[in-house]
């Protein structure tokens, strides 16, 4: 059983979702504002958040940024708003996937289930990796580059922890957007230059001519650390 944070103002559709996630035996903790699920959140530790950037008090953004200097607990994003760059923004921060409003209760009960086995940990991922000054601690979600800490994002952590299984050889673009974001992806090659771009920024000595990550073109990215 996982415990669920909703996160929406919506009493409706609070009650629909606590609904269809007891039923798959999830608890469900509600909240209708951002205070309200920054709280909650505190006080009742769930495992997984579900949403809303439209709240009354705080942007949902802003919770999320809050969460995530809290907690890599997976959020995912549930709202109205369905420009790219809001849904760019919202996985910049942190999020670990985005449903558009109007959904499918179906569609987003498959998410949770997603975010929810990529949560959990997996042995082929490596323990650790050090190249060039650069370390990465996989099993801590720690990052150094020449021994000053890096700050990567839950997202970032589940990229890099992807190419890393398959260090040195290419992984496509739909690989990487069904592993990092969940099985409905697979045409969003933004997601992928928006936090490959990130990574470069934080990681390599110069982001302009990278030496770990590779972008080969029109058939996706590979990890060089060696």
């Amino acid at each position: 059983m996982t415990r669920i944070l909703v996160v929406d103002d919506d009493s409706v559709l609070q009650r629909t979702l606590r609904i269809n996630l007891r039923a798959r035996g999830h608890e469900v903790l509600l909240a209708g504002t951002g205070e309200q699920a920054l709280a909650t959140f505190l006080s009742e530790q769930p495992e997984l958040v579900i949403l809303d950037l439209g709240l009354p008090d705080l942007d949902g953004v802003e919770v999320l940024r809050r969460l995530r200097k809290r907690s890599g607990v997976p959020v995912i994003v549930l709202s109205a708003r369905q420009e790219a760059d809001d849904k760019v923004e919202a996985l910049d921060e942190g999020a670990d996937d985005y449903v558009s409003k109007p959904f499918s209760i179906d569609e987003l009960l498959a998410r949770v289930r997603a975010a929810v086995r990529r949560a959990g940990s997996d042995p082929d991922t490596p323990e650790t990796i050090e190249a060039d000054g650069l370390v990465l601690d996989f099993a801590a979600n720690r990052a150094t580059r020449d021994g000053h800490p890096v700050h990567l994002t839950p997202t970032e952590w589940r990229l890099l922890a992807e190419l890393a299984r398959h260090r040195g050889r290419v992984v496509s673009h739909e690989d990487l957007l069904r592993a990092v974001w969940g099985p409905h992806y697979g045409r969003e090659r933004q997601y992928l230059r928006v936090f490959a771009n990130q990574l470069r920024r934080k990681l390599e000595v110069d982001p302009a001519h990278p030496r770990h990550l590779v972008n080969e073109p029109g058939l996706g990215y590979r990890l060089e650390l060696g």
